[in-house]
């Protein structure tokens, strides 16, 4: 998982709440074995239905940082949903309110989910509306998202800040640990049970 710390990019403004993990991928994508690839998937039944829609805007395309209503990623709890807002290209998204399953798996999977409130919401919805295309500025050290002259604060918990900054997914983690369980690994028992190598390797 690559470190996150500050960047900038393409800011898009998705002015809908209660979108829930089916709205954001459909069950149909859900299919596939592997953990990217999924860009097709997201919103593809607003995609497809709404030419007008966010993200079939050309300004849009390229969107970095997802400005969402409140109540993003509710429903099932699929990974999916993150995956394909990855593959999509977002590094962030913003929103009053997350889902908690949601938010605990974007902080998993190197995506910001940063709280905001709803009156600054409208205001980088706003700032969005005047100059289509304009860059924001996402400083997670600061916890904050500059746009134009706008500077907002976000929420987000230590220990997915902290996650993030490091690059460090469940396996990363694990692996920070390393040396502890090669030297456990070289003194175990022989009678202990152990993993055995994958078929074909």
């Amino acid at each position: 998982m690559e470190k996150i710390s500050v960047f900038e990019g393409v800011a898009a403004p998705l002015k809908r709440s209660s979108v829930d993990t089916d709205q954001i991928i459909p069950a149909v994508y859900l299919k596939r074995i592997t953990k990217t690839g999924f860009e097709d998937g997201l919103f593809a039944h607003w995609r497809a239905q709404e030419p007008d829609f966010v993200l079939n805007q050309k300004v849009f395309q390229n969107a970095e940082i997802l400005v969402t209503g409140p109540d993003f990623g509710t429903g099932s709890s699929r990974e999916h949903a993150v995956w394909a807002l990855r593959d999509f290209g977002f590094k962030a998204v913003f929103s009053p309110k997350f889902a908690d399953i949601f938010r605990g798996n974007s902080g998993k999977q190197g995506l910001i989910a940063g709280v905001i409130s709803e009156s600054d919401m409208e205001a980088i919805w706003a700032a969005i509306d005047a100059n289509p295309g304009i860059q924001a500025k996402v400083d997670l050290p600061a916890q904050l998202v500059t746009i134009g002259e706008l500077s907002v604060s976000f929420e987000i918990d230590e220990y997915t800040k902290w996650r993030l900054t490091e690059g460090l997914d469940d396996i990363g983690i694990t692996l920070q640990n390393e040396a502890a369980i090669a030297a456990f690994e070289a003194k175990r028992e022989a009678w202990r049970p152990k993993t055995l190598p994958a078929k074909g390797v």
